[in-house]
């Protein structure tokens, strides 16, 4: 189960076609042929070939849907959880529906594959990613921090941060917002942001520590030993304890490529602990497997009772919601005649996007998505 939903995907909006803009007799040959499939409605593409990887190409899907709305929407900005896709930020879960701010009222004929919000947006907030006018990378944290529940907002924000987000701006976004409803969860996971989590599952255990009433831990923590310097997800210098998220694909074989040994995997990381036991450092290794009650009780297990005793839970960050559950297969389009043609739709522009680092940068290695259009009524 891996809720990383952002690897490396990219979309331009050329690869979205748009109904009214193309011979729709083609177009439903294309797909009666199978060449094509339905993005949504009056926007397709290429088939693409399966990945074999279920999360990739649910996300892959994902962000088609939303290149396809951004590109036939007119005067809108991409926002929210579909606007973290666009910007190449990890998700918990993927977004039912394509998010978007405009300033106008829709009419009571709006698709229903699209979340409306109506507001104004300061020209700050407004940015372009391949074309697509999407809400700033700071303001797209801010909604999150505000919509969603507090773990999923903080698994955007912390791969944000990681990216280069301004914090004060994010937190200026929030604080500007009419609707005060959320505003004080949404500060609050402002301030849980860390730039250290390599993945989203790296956040959910820190999430559950902070809920429990932890002090906050380091995260990607080096520790010196004799037999050289190894690094932990968490830590706690303060008692000596580390705790890590342990994903199964490591030690499974071929899981990384056919050149990973997992045998060498499972016997180094067994050495590594063994190297920091010896220096009298805790480890606690939690899978998705154990649950956010069994994990908060093995690491509490390894806390010093002066600490332990004198725990004061973040009563404002609720449990946890389960993982995301397995990415649906795709659908398949059936053929349909198209819709009338729509008028010709703009799309706004804003400053230019702030680029991801490289693939395979140390602060940001679950790399996102980017978009293409879509024909909305």
């Amino acid at each position: 189960m891996s809720p990383n939903l952002s690897d490396g995907l990219r979309m331009d909006r050329s690869e979205i076609v748009i109904a009214r803009e193309h011979d729709r007799e083609a177009l439903r040959r294309a797909l009666r042929g199978k060449k094509i499939e339905q993005v949504r409605r009056g926007a397709y593409r290429d088939r693409p070939a399966t990945t074999g990887d279920r999360y990739r190409d649910a996300t892959d899907r994902a962000v088609a849907r939303v290149v396809a709305v951004g590109t036939q929407i007119r005067r809108a900005w991409v926002s929210h959880e579909s606007a973290a896709l666009l910007h190449g930020l990890r998700l918990w879960q993927l977004p039912e529906r394509v998010h978007v701010i405009q300033g106008y009222r829709a009419s009571s004929a709006s698709a229903r594959d699209i979340a409306r919000h109506r507001l104004t947006l300061g020209a700050h907030e407004r940015t372009t990613v391949d074309g697509l006018a999407v809400t700033s990378l700071e303001r797209t944290v801010a909604d999150c921090c505000v919509s969603l529940h507090p773990l999923l907002a903080l698994v955007v924000a912390d791969h944000a941060l990681a990216l280069g987000m301004d914090l004060q701006a994010a937190r200026e976004s929030v604080v500007s917002m009419r609707d005060v409803r959320g505003r004080r969860r949404a500060l609050l996971v402002l301030e849980l942001v860390d730039r250290g989590a390599e993945s989203a599952w790296e956040t959910w255990l820190r999430y559950l520590v902070l809920r429990a009433g932890l002090p906050r831990p380091v995260t990607q923590l080096r520790v010196s030993t004799p037999h050289g310097e190894f690094r932990a997800d968490l830590g706690w210098t303060a008692f000596r304890l580390l705790a890590e998220f342990d994903g199964r694909v490591k030690y499974v074989p071929g899981a990384l490529g056919a050149g990973h040994d997992a045998e060498g995997a499972l016997f180094d990381e067994k050495r590594r602990e063994d190297h920091l036991r010896e220096e009298r450092w805790g480890v606690v290794r939690v899978t998705s497997s154990d649950g956010a009650g069994p994990a908060v009780a093995r690491i509490l297990r390894h806390v010093p009772d002066e600490i332990r005793t004198n725990l004061r839970p973040l009563r404002l960050l609720p449990p946890p919601p389960p993982p995301p559950p397995p990415a649906p297969a795709p659908a398949r389009a059936t053929p349909a005649r198209a819709t009338p043609t729509a008028r010709a739709r703009g799309t706004a522009a804003g400053t230019p996007a702030r680029r991801a680092p490289a693939a395979g940068a140390p602060a940001a290695p679950d790399r996102g998505t980017r978009a293409g259009r879509t024909n909305d009524r």
